[in-house]
């Protein structure tokens, strides 16, 4: 049951779907989010193999060897091969197995910063995938306010053109009783079929809008949209005190990981100022038949052969490569300090540049809602004077469009004030926490 139930919430079938839904389905099936997440996994996996490999690793190996002249199957002393030297196990073809352990000791730090390093970027990875939300969420938001906002369109454009009907219906009654000229019929007709004709478009955009809503879902197509009520309300932000907040922001706490993990580069491109030292083990058996020089030809021997060993290497001159790899490692340090100084700086820019895009869209609310009454009015004054023969049809059609073009005026401004509040809401990252 709760399968069949969203089904129908998803495809829209006997069910109006909500922004909500909609961005909680994004979020779930989007192949942006899924790639982040992907990513967020391979940081994670970086630093399980960078930690794994603190710990060396133990091989099984095998080998086999021809040589020309015969040779023992395992290194003996004098004293070994005195008590009996026609009868030492030797042979031209031999045979090796057995298991290896290395592990390095000690990397002048460097396998240990490179946990740290791949742990930052574990960290980077989180905050990526809560932006590229974040994004996904306005996108979403955005893309469903444009539907709502063209079908609002849509709905007063029908109003206009059934008006445009109606009158020009008035007038051909009129020119058959002789009381209007049949020019005001043809400029009547001419006008409704233009808004007819946009009628179409509107429709159309509607129709590339819903698929590219459904693409960023994650959906074939969506349904009926549930409409959202927009309060238009004059905005009261502190741009100051919202970018003093902004430490809590994941773009601003990418900008200190990335400062923070070049930071360990730093520190990892001074190992080869250390010694490197590593342990090498190894436990086997060489095998062999004895060649024609032994008193015991054809007889397969076996020799255990073990072997523990400590090696140790200090790179005394390098002529400045390591040098340069840690004057690289600062210039990565520098950039990463002067990208988080940017980010503030372009965060700054962007609150501004939003809550003034906010304070417009009010201010031409206001001024659309008044012009959208002061149309109206004069369309019904031009009405009255056309019937009264004291006006002509184009002073009425151009009353009339006024009107329209007011109305819709007044929608998109009412719809890109909510717009602006949703990206001021991205901006603060508040998407996700709604």
């Amino acid at each position: 049951m709760k399968y069949i139930v969203l089904i129908f919430l998803l495809t829209g079938v006997g069910f109006a779907q909500s922004l909500h839904s909609l961005i909680d389905y994004a979020l779930k099936h989007s192949t942006v989010v899924k790639q982040s997440k992907a990513q967020m996994e391979l940081a994670a996996a970086q630093r399980e193999e960078s930690k794994a490999a603190q710990f060396g690793s133990i091989d099984l190996v095998g080998s086999y060897t021809h040589f020309n002249l015969p040779r023992t199957l395992a290194p003996l002393t004098p004293a070994g091969i005195l008590s009996d030297p026609a009868g030492v196990p030797t042979t031209t073809n031999l045979f090796g197995t057995g298991v290896t352990y290395s592990v390095p000791l000690f990397t002048g730090f460097a396998q240990t910063r490179q946990v740290e390093m791949d742990a930052i970027a574990t960290q980077l990875s989180k905050s990526k995938l809560s932006l590229t939300q974040e994004q996904l969420i306005y996108n979403v938001a955005s893309l469903y306010l444009s539907i709502l906002a063209l079908q609002d369109m849509s709905t007063a454009q029908q109003k206009h053109v059934d008006a445009l009907r109606n009158l020009k219906n008035i007038i051909q009654k009129e020119v058959s009783l002789g009381k209007k000229a049949q020019i005001d019929l043809l400029k009547a007709e001419n006008d409704l079929y233009g808004n007819i004709s946009y009628m179409e478009v509107i429709k159309g955009n509607i129709a590339i809008t819903r698929a590219s809503l459904a693409s960023l879902v994650g959906l074939e197509h969506v349904g009926e949209m549930k409409p959202i009520k927009v309060s238009v309300k004059k905005p009261n932000y502190s741009v100051n005190q919202l970018v003093n907040e902004a430490a809590q922001l994941s773009k601003v706490h990418i900008a200190d990981l990335n400062i923070k993990k070049a930071n360990k580069g730093v520190e990892k491109s001074k190992s080869g100022l250390y010694p490197q030292v590593s342990l090498n083990s190894y436990y086997g058996y060489n095998y062999g038949e004895n060649d024609g020089s032994n008193k015991y030809p054809g007889d397969f021997n076996s020799e255990e052969n073990w072997q523990v060993g400590v090696n140790a290497k200090w790179t005394l001159i390098d002529f400045g490569k390591n040098s340069a790899a840690t004057q690289k490692a600062k210039i990565a340090k520098m950039q990463a300090t002067f990208e988080k100084e940017q980010t503030l700086l372009d965060l700054r820019k962007s609150l501004v540049e939003a809550y003034e895009k906010m304070k417009q869209e009010y201010a031409n609310y206001q001024g659309n809602l008044k012009q959208y009454a002061l149309a109206k009015e004069s369309e019904k004054i031009e009405r009255v004077r056309y019937k009264s023969g004291v006006s002509t049809i184009n002073d009425l059609l151009y009353a009339s469009s006024q009107t329209q073009i007011s109305r819709a005026k007044l929608i998109e401004s009412k719809y890109n004030y909510q717009k602006g509040k949703f990206y001021m809401d991205y901006l603060l990252e508040k998407g996700v926490r709604r």
